[in-house]
């Protein structure tokens, strides 16, 4: 180890103690960062197949197990020590014995710290206490740890230090390290049943030259040896529906999109979201999909339909109820049609809850947002919202019976918006008309107007077959079934400031 001197400015004299024993065990001929020891065994394994048997079969075992992890606590008692080892899967009491390891090599071992990663090789047995505890015959450095784990290792309380030293936050708080277990079945469990049903998982561009799929502001870069400005995609729904109109009838894709939009406890400008896309259905056989997805999902990870989420139950058992959008506006927000229809009345109502208004924005507009303002909120048990204004729906197809509204639904659940979906607009012409309404809001200030893009325009003048697609948030479905307040918990790396901007 070199003489470098510890950054002091975070730790002062513990972190200059850390460095004085790394430094130790590197005169003592240690290697502080070795690539020689091998684990055949991880602690969940053990412990899901050894937990139940009694001192007396453990004895009898005659097996030997190779162990690797982190040393989360340590309790000497001179001659021997007990420590527990955590590793992905979990932890376990490692009990070490002087006369076992020898007295040097006990000696270097006591020398080790907190934090430590270690391999350890023995036999299983219980303490008298009752305890499943691996008996080391051989202790070895893995990696050493020059700085401390955060003092009380189980309590690292600090939101902001937890989002921002993620690996602090899995290494010491077994919550965290199951949020994203649960993530990662949440997404195996729908890639498995989309591929059940046929379904094909593709992958789409991440830089476009328009942005499509959504109205939202986009991030852009730059790239110079095409010498032009591309867009990070704000969703892949434009792609996905150009694969249908090559004769992919049912595609999905698991994406990352980027929005240059504020953040809360429920946006991230980076976030995942499935979108899927079916030919020849309509959105009415989606929502049937749907909660077949979100049952599928529950019992596989809860184990049944009902949930908690932040002090309510929600049951997800379907069928669940439809309403359509100005029926919500009218029974949940307490409005007439009076309310809603006129313009004026509309801003004034939105004006009044203290949203902004924009000159010349769209009855649409208003009617989302009074939408958001008094019926979202109250949709905590699950519910299709069904037929939006076109104004605000400018990819789905209009409805047949009332061309001022779309068939498209919206799932909510847990007051928030779940799923987006609709039957697609697949006429060239149509959508035309509607870019170009977009391309006018745009021109109006308004920076999440949808651009208007001929090369998508061009695909639908070939010939898309009658479609639905939706599109749903994995962030917010991972925070619903770990019962998380933020959308931070369940991103393992969430946007935030520099320290220098803090």
């Amino acid at each position: 180890m070199s003489d470098q001197k510890p950054d002091t400015q975070h730790g002062s004299q513990v972190l200059r103690q850390r460095f004085d024993k790394a430094r130790d065990l590197e005169s003592s001929g240690v290697d502080l960062f070795p690539n020689e020891f091998r684990k055949d065994t991880a602690v969940e394994d053990i412990l899901s197949r050894y937990e139940s048997w009694s001192a007396e079969d453990l004895e009898g075992l005659g097996t030997r197990f190779a162990l690797a992890g982190r040393i989360m606590t340590l309790r000497s008692f001179g001659k021997a020590t007990f420590f527990h080892l955590q590793d992905q899967s979990g932890q376990i009491q490692i009990f070490v014995q002087k006369k076992n390891l020898g007295q040097e090599e006990y000696a270097l071992f006591r020398k080790l710290d907190i934090g430590d990663i270690v391999g350890v090789r023995g036999a299983l047995f219980r303490t008298r206490k009752g305890e499943l505890t691996l008996d080391a015959e051989a202790v070895r450095l893995v990696s050493k740890s020059l700085r401390p784990l955060p003092e009380k290792y189980h309590g690292l309380k600090d939101v902001e230090a937890r989002y921002r030293q993620r690996y602090l936050d899995l290494a010491v708080n077994p919550q965290t390290r199951e949020i994203f277990r649960t993530r990662t079945r949440i997404i195996k469990g729908i890639r498995d049943f989309l591929d059940r049903r046929g379904f094909l998982e593709v992958e789409t561009p991440m830089m476009q030259h328009v942005p499509g799929g959504a109205e939202a502001k986009p991030f852009f870069t730059y790239h110079n040896a095409l010498d032009t400005q591309l867009y990070l995609r704000i969703a892949p729904e434009l792609y996905l529906k150009r694969l249908l109109v090559g004769g992919l009838e049912k595609v999905y894709e698991i994406n990352r999109n980027f929005r240059n939009e504020g953040i809360s406890t429920q946006h991230n400008p980076e976030f995942t979201m499935l979108e899927f896309y079916w030919a020849h259905v309509d959105y009415s056989q989606l929502m049937q999909l749907t909660e077949e997805l979100f049952s599928e999902l529950a019992l596989s990870i809860l184990g049944g339909h009902i949930l908690s989420y932040q002090g309510h139950e929600v049951d997800l058992t379907p069928p669940w109820p439809k309403l359509t959008f100005h029926q919500a506006l009218e029974e949940l927000g307490g409005l007439s049609p009076g309310d809603y229809q006129d313009w004026d009345r509309a801003r004034e109502l939105v004006r009044k809850h203290g949203e902004n208004v924009q000159e010349k924005e769209k009855l649409g507009k208003l009617q989302a947002k009074l939408f958001d303002l008094l019926v979202e909120p109250q949709l905590i048990q699950p519910h299709f919202i069904t037929k939006y204004p076109t104004d605000i729906s400018p990819l789905s197809r209009r409805n047949e019976a009332d061309p001022s509204l779309t068939d498209r639904f919206e799932l909510f659940l847990a007051g928030r918006e779940m799923a987006n979906a609709f039957t697609e607009l697949n006429d060239p012409r149509d959508q035309r008309q509607r870019f170009e309404e977009q391309a006018r809001a745009k021109a109006r200030g308004d920076d999440e107007a949808h651009f208007l893009d001929e090369d998508y325009l061009v695909a639908l003048e070939h010939g898309m077959p009658a479609a639905a697609g939706e599109g749903i948030g994995i962030d917010r479905l991972v925070m619903l079934f770990t019962d998380s307040a933020s959308i931070r918990e369940v991103i393992l790396f969430p946007l935030l400031k520099t320290r220098d901007e803090d």
